[in-house]
């Protein structure tokens, strides 16, 4: 597009970002520049698009704008005004659009966190004409004008149970294909596509992406911020490259909302970061998701949890299992102590169907009852905790004939089960009034300040109660419902410590990260495949939400218990294991870590993740995480060995050149390994496998 077809040109920022937006001659608003201030290369406005892509019924149908010729919602609706501000500590822009023919205004709502690269956006859709208009998909964040897909590296990650978080990279054009656009004056209609699915929206994948420019120093690293379903398309525009972030649509989740005239609704944020590189670029998007959460002091307190779940009771809790736990967690360092599953069952055919009530178990706690274990870890310094998955009522409990069918997921009149269970509705009351009652029984008559908030079934594609066009958009509506309560929970008890967990990571989005303060990072069981995990987390969750098991045994070798107690120190140490079975050199071992742990949180509530070794491979023999304190001199890194060589060297590129003094922190043996800094990088020696070293490094002068 030639540059006399633009008008109304004007840009907005701050010193970490800047973006340039122009009216183009078919009226529409685009976003034809977003880089870094001091990014002085050239703009590339013809392949920019407008703000936003928008489909409904009886108005075209399918990804018509972005993808294909023809005609586009989006490009109907035409640029009416902006407005731009500051308010704590956030820039904003509204830009408002509309399109005559429907009376649909869209306002595009981006900000952005002043200081961080990272742009956030969402579309607000509100009917001012004069006939209902069926939505079927709507842009969150659309952007052209990327560097053409042959410069382009895509990262995705693959996120399944037990093996969450597993990064992989491909050149964009491996997925759209080169075409010879020149040669067919049109654009390819190849597209890379990703979608979240269910209600476990990380299920499958991460709600994220990234792009990286090979020999260009630029990245770009994104999430949806969607509770439920989520899409993003990679696709080619003008010799250049497109992103689109969107929520639910209804070619891939079955949603779909009817606006009666006067009606609104709002898509989920879609937030883009900028970086040199992809460690940048997710650090840029670690410092916005501390920007967007739910203050609480726990982000910052960090205080070490024990849950007794893991490679331990495994949901079988009693009083006698968990005195001497209680009391050798105390005595390890332990500040919560969470019991996990099982102290509700008091069905000698098992608790899976029967769930709901979450009242505890005469049978398991037949002395003084759960109240007397809960006096108890409060008796030895720490805070009680309790596992609660919210949302399922099993079939065979008395909740499920207490409350209305229209309290629980539905299709065409009929409640549905999953795996023996029903799924609450948190818009209906009744759902919601039952939970109050049953948290507010536990935190606040109990005293429990720590809830493990669990889910364990998928719903596909949703839920369709009295007023839902659609299962997708019924599911959208109770996740957002379901953030809702959860935030008037801790409204009413704003010292609760809350911890969110979906078989691990399957609800590892950013939506429900910004409302919880700890976030499961896997079920994995196995102290060997847990590394890959707990090295890449960071990705997805800041370091100090992202809980990481520790459950060192009786029976590992000292070796095994310094690996699995390593290996969660980067993150949120959560300590498990039979401690009050352990001999007193293995009890050393254990306080020893977690007072290293404790000595150093301080630093990770506000540190930022880099990867000297590229992000970890499911497979890889040598690990590393690092975390660099931003203004400070220190830095942070774990080192996993489980193969190969008995030396590595590893380059810390922002800390190359300098004096560097490199401290082993874990081990306490020197027998587990040494680092050494020659000027310019790490040499670090694990002499066994299993061998892991924390080392810190402090920058001198």
């Amino acid at each position: 597009m030639a540059s006399n077809e633009w008008q109304d040109e004007f840009t907005w920022g701050h010193q970490a970002l800047r973006a340039g937006f122009a009216v183009a001659a078919d009226g529409t608003l685009r976003l034809v520049r977003l880089a870094h201030p001091d990014d002085d290369r050239p703009a590339t406005p013809h392949s920019a698009l407008p703000l936003v892509e928008l489909t409904a019924l009886g108005h075209g149908s399918g990804w018509s704008g972005p993808r294909f010729t023809g005609t586009a919602f989006g490009a109907r609706l035409a640029y009416r005004t902006h407005r731009t501000g500051r308010r704590d500590g956030w820039e904003w822009l509204t830009a408002e659009l509309h399109d005559t023919d429907t009376g649909l205004t869209a306002s595009v709502e981006l900000t952005s966190p002043t200081g961080v690269s990272v742009l956030r956006s969402r579309v607000r859709l509100r009917n001012e004409g004069r006939e209902p208009l069926v939505v079927q998909s709507v842009s969150s964040l659309l952007l052209g004008g990327l560097p053409a897909p042959d410069a382009l590296d895509v990262h995705r990650a693959r996120n399944d149970w037990l093996a969450e978080c597993r990064w992989y990279a491909e050149p964009l054009r491996a997925a759209v294909a080169d075409i010879h656009v020149d040669v067919h004056q049109h654009d390819s209609r190849a597209a890379l596509a990703l979608t979240g699915r269910g209600s476990w929206p990380t299920d499958g994948h991460l709600a994220m992406g990234a792009l990286t420019e090979r020999d260009g120093g630029r990245a770009w690293a994104w999430q949806v911020e969607s509770p439920a379903g989520w899409r993003w398309d990679l696709g080619e525009r003008a010799h250049g490259s497109y992103l689109a972030l969107n929520g639910p649509t209804d070619a891939e989740h079955q949603w779909r909302v009817r606006l009666a005239p006067g009606e609104e609704f709002t898509t989920v944020y879609g937030a883009l970061a900028l970086g040199s590189d992809l460690d940048t670029a997710i650090g840029a998007l670690t410092s916005y998701r501390r920007a967007i959460r739910r203050p609480h002091p726990d982000h910052t307190a960090l205080p070490v949890v024990f849950n007794d779940y893991m490679n331990t009771l495994m949901g079988d809790p009693t009083t006698a299992k968990l005195l001497p736990l209680i009391d050798a967690a105390a005595d390890a360092g332990a500040e919560y102590f969470c019991i996990d599953s099982g102290w509700y069952d008091d069905d000698t055919r098992g608790w899976w169907d029967s769930v709901g009530a979450w009242q505890p178990s005469p049978r398991r706690f037949p002395d003084g009852g759960i109240r007397a274990v809960l006096d108890r870890i409060r008796e030895r310094g720490m805070v009680p905790g309790l596992w609660l998955e919210p949302e399922v009522v099993g079939v065979r409990s008395p909740v499920a004939a207490e409350l209305p069918d229209d309290a629980f997921f539905q299709r065409d009149g009929v409640r549905l089960a999953e795996q023996g269970r029903h799924q609450l509705d948190l818009r209906h009351p009744a759902a919601r009034a039952h939970l109050d009652k049953t948290v507010d029984r536990i935190v606040g008559d109990w005293g429990v300040g720590y809830l493990k908030l669990d889910y364990n079934i998928v719903v596909d594609p949703g839920t369709q109660a009295p007023g839902d066009l659609a299962p997708g958009a019924g599911l959208l509506g109770h996740a957002h419902a379901y953030l809702d309560w959860l935030s008037g929970v801790l409204d009413r008890h704003p010292g609760l410590v809350v911890e969110n967990c979906a078989s691990g990571g399957m609800r590892m989005d950013g939506a429900t990260l910004a409302v919880a303060q700890l976030q499961s990072t896997s079920d994995q069981q196995d102290p060997l495949r847990y590394p890959p995990i707990a090295a890449a987390a960071p990705t997805a969750v800041p370091p100090e939400q992202g809980a990481v098991w520790a459950y060192p045994q009786p029976e590992f070798d000292d070796d095994l218990t310094t690996w699995t107690l390593g290996g969660a120190l980067l993150g949120r140490i959560h300590l498990s294991g039979h401690l009050n079975r352990m001999p007193a050199h293995q009890l050393t071992l254990v306080r020893d870590a977690v007072a290293v742990y404790k000595s150093i949180r301080g630093d990770l509530a506000r540190a930022l993740p880099f990867w000297p070794l590229g992000l970890p491979g499911w497979t890889d023999e040598w690990l590393a995480l690092g975390l660099f304190v931003p203004g400070d001199r220190t830095a942070y890194l774990s080192v996993w060995r489980r193969g190969g060589p008995a030396e590595l060297r590893v380059s810390v590129r922002h800390l190359a050149g300098r004096t560097v003094r490199a401290e082993v922190l874990h081990p306490s043996s020197a027998e587990a390994g040494q680092a050494v800094w020659d000027g310019e990088g790490l040499t670090v020696s694990v002499p066994r496998t299993p061998g892991v070293l924390l080392i810190r490094l402090t920058q001198d002068g």
